[in-house]
């Protein structure tokens, strides 16, 4: 059976100051970065910067996009390329239907709107829980006024929702056996507290050009496959909202065939879950290489 190669794109949480350290000598991904100058200002003057929205998801599209000039020309082309959260419009990029300079801009756009839905009176926070199955913990999360935002297995998930229900929440969850872990995000990310960014995001997404791809982007709401402009509008909007269900996205990857898989980092959160998920899979991300020539070589040894 031929080899299928899936690009994965993460999301906020593991961005680190040297995302772009292992591409320093390629012009190309040198280009990308310079696109987020002011960015990697901020950051540079105040380290703290790195995990605030609207300095992290232009830079985490950045360093995706700048990973994926460098090595594309390298490796084989992708099957299926799918992201996290904010790595879901990188993944767009990957597959070609929005340039870097597109997707980046986009990203800062879509942090400005969901900054504009915070309320100073009411910080919102998000939560990751495991050991607890979701049907169980569901109305406890609700009874608190958080909600279901990522579901990343039966008894993996991350809830969004406000601090001052918080300490309630976690002495509930810890009392049912949840393992858990507050996240350096400091917005209700997928939940209704981002409802007034749908609309202007979605406009923005709309006048934007969408290119033909090379290959389909699996959906994070639901994992189906997207193809097309109007398909790739909705679900990046909608997923601002929404629940995304990494979960059937791992289980979608499986079922197109997918044999090989390459997170573009920062991190290694999205293989390792896709390994513990599908382990038939073979997952490596680009954050457990030190070099280009390592991940290239990678590769190159499961597609002879």
């Amino acid at each position: 059976m031929n080899s299928r190669l899936l690009l994965l794109c993460s999301g906020q949480g593991q961005q680190h100051a040297g995302m772009f350290t292992m591409l320093r000598d390629d012009r190309h991904a040198a280009a990308i970065r310079d696109l987020c100058r002011s960015e990697l200002d901020a950051v540079s003057a105040e380290p703290e910067h790195l995990f605030i929205n609207q300095f992290a998801q232009p830079l985490i599209a950045a360093s995706q996009m700048a990973v994926w000039e460098t090595i594309k020309n390298k490796v084989p082309k992708p099957s299926l390329v799918a992201g996290y959260s904010i790595g879901e419009l990188s993944a767009y990029g990957i597959a070609g239907m929005l340039n870097a300079e597109q997707v980046i801009g986009l990203a800062r756009q879509r942090a400005q709107f969901m900054d504009a839905c915070r309320d100073p009176q009411q910080e919102q926070i998000m939560l990751a829980v495991n050991g607890i199955h979701l049907s169980h913990a569901k109305s406890m999360i609700e009874r608190y006024g958080f909600e279901i935002a990522i579901v990343n297995g039966d008894d993996a998930f991350i809830a969004g929702g406000v601090r001052d229900q918080l300490i309630a929440l976690e002495v509930e969850l810890t009392a049912h056996g949840g393992k858990l872990q507050r996240l350096p995000v400091h917005i209700a990310s997928h939940t209704s507290w981002m409802n007034n960014a749908l609309a202007p995001f979605y406009e923005r997404l709309d006048s934007s050009q969408f290119h033909a791809g090379i290959c389909p982007v699996i959906s994070g709401k639901d994992g189906t496959q997207i193809h097309d402009k109007q398909s790739a509008l909705t679900q990046l909007s909608h997923q601002l909202v929404e629940t995304i269900y990494w979960r059937d996205c791992m289980d979608a990857f499986a079922e197109n065939g997918i044999s090989i898989a390459l997170e573009l980092g920062p991190g290694t959160a999205l293989s390792k879950m896709l390994q513990a998920r599908q382990p038939q899979i073979t997952c490596r991300s680009i954050s457990e290489f030190r070099s280009i020539d390592g991940v290239t070589h990678w590769l190159s040894r499961h597609f002879e």
